[in-house]
This record gives structure tokens, sequence and C-alpha cells, in this order.
């Protein structure tokens, strides 16, 4: 493959990409086994389900939108908004759960009180939990984050896709790379985060550039392998 600027500009795109989903992630409120016995705030599953959920929901959705066209800015918006609604439904029906079949508030022990809506959180959180359902700010940085990972993986995707023409290929390659930088920000985490508003989100700097030097190794990789395939 002829290595020239629009060859740059398809390893930045992807390098982007990757920061997006690594660094998004922890805007999402992961509550991980405790939240599914509505012991933490927070989805009940890991952060890699979530952060490759979005970026995989940005891909899907962004092949979806360039069967239609290639406008880069429709592409992404398309990934954005169909990861977002992935995420917000997740937490929508898990705070159906939460509040109708388990019979808990929703309360983070994270803050006094919650950063949208102002309400008091430490008279609603039972003994022995760290706080339990979505709550308000909760489910505002997780619509952030899913955001965010969407981007990420419609960017990854277009640009993969525009290399090599190839649907397939570039999914596979595009998964591969939300896959790293999915357990790289796990790492980080180390357990559950509430949102933006969780101390754990001080952290992301370190993701980030974790992120960022695994996206740069993947994005030269992938490129040069699609773009020669």
């Amino acid at each position: 493959m002829i290595f020239d600027a629009t060859t740059i500009v398809y390893i930045l795109e992807i390098v982007v990409g990757g920061l997006l989903v690594g660094v998004g992630v922890h805007f999402v409120p992961v509550g991980g086994a405790p939240a599914a016995m509505a012991q933490a705030t927070g989805i009940g599953t890991g952060t890699v389900q979530l952060a490759a959920g979005s970026g995989l929901t940005g891909l899907l959705a962004a092949g979806l939108m360039m069967s239609v066209t290639d406008n880069i800015w429709l592409v992404l918006a398309s990934g954005a908004v169909g990861a977002g609604i992935m995420v917000g439904s997740t937490m929508l029906t898990g705070s159906w759960i939460y509040a109708y079949a388990v019979g808990v508030p929703f309360a983070s022990a994270k803050v006094t009180y919650d950063p949208i809506t102002g309400f008091s959180q430490p008279p609603y959180i039972a003994p022995g939990t760290v706080g339990h359902g979505i709550p308000t700010v909760c489910f505002v940085s997780g619509l952030i984050g899913g955001m965010m990972g969407g981007l990420g993986g419609a960017m990854i995707y277009y640009a993969l896709y525009l290399i090599n023409g190839n649907a397939a290929l570039s999914a596979m390659f595009a998964i591969g790379i939300f896959l790293v930088n999915a357990v790289i920000a796990s790492w980080n985490i180390q357990g559950t985060i509430e949102g933006f508003h969780d101390p754990k989100f001080k952290k992301w700097p370190f993701a980030f550039r974790a992120c960022l030097i695994a996206s740069i190794l993947l994005a030269l990789a992938s490129v040069f392998i699609t773009g020669g395939a």
C-alpha cells in the first residue's frame, strides 16, 4: 500500500476512534456483579462488554448508513446515535428491573447530591452497599460514554472500509481494535465506576496514554494488512 497523506489520515482516524472507545467507557456506569445484586450502581456487566458493545453498535450503525451514503459526518453521527440508543436502552431496562423487580431506589455512594438533579443520596443507600440502581447522573454520563464509543467505532470502520472496500474485513479488524482498547480501559478502571462524577474517573489519562500507544500500533498494522489484502 502507498504511504501517502490519505493513508496518514486513515491512521489518525483509527487512532482517534480507539481513544474514543477506551476513554468513553469511563463515562459509562459499569456495575459488574455487584450491580447485578443491587449492591452497586450501574449496569450489571463488565467494562469490556460495555466498551466493545458501544463500539460494535457504532460499527453496525455506520455500516448501515454507509449503504446509503458515504458522507463522513452522517456516518459518524449514525454511529454515535446508534450506540447512545444501545447504552441508553440498556440502562433504562436495568432501571425497570431495579425499581419494579428488586425494589431499590436509585442512589449513588460517590456523591452526597446528584450533580444533575441535586437530590440527596445518602438517605437512600442501603447498609452494606455502595449504592444501587442507575441515578440520573449515571444515566447522563452513560449516554455520553456510549455516544463516544459509537463515534469511535464508526470512525475506525469508516477508515478501514475506505482502505479496502471489504465490509467483513474492515469489521473484523475494527472489532479487534475495540477489544484491545476495552481491555485497557478495564484494567484502568479495576472493577466498577459510576461515571464522570466517580473519583475513579480521574484515572482516565492513564487509559488515554495506554490506548494511544496501542491504537497507533493497531492502526499501522490494520491499515497495511487490510490495504494490501
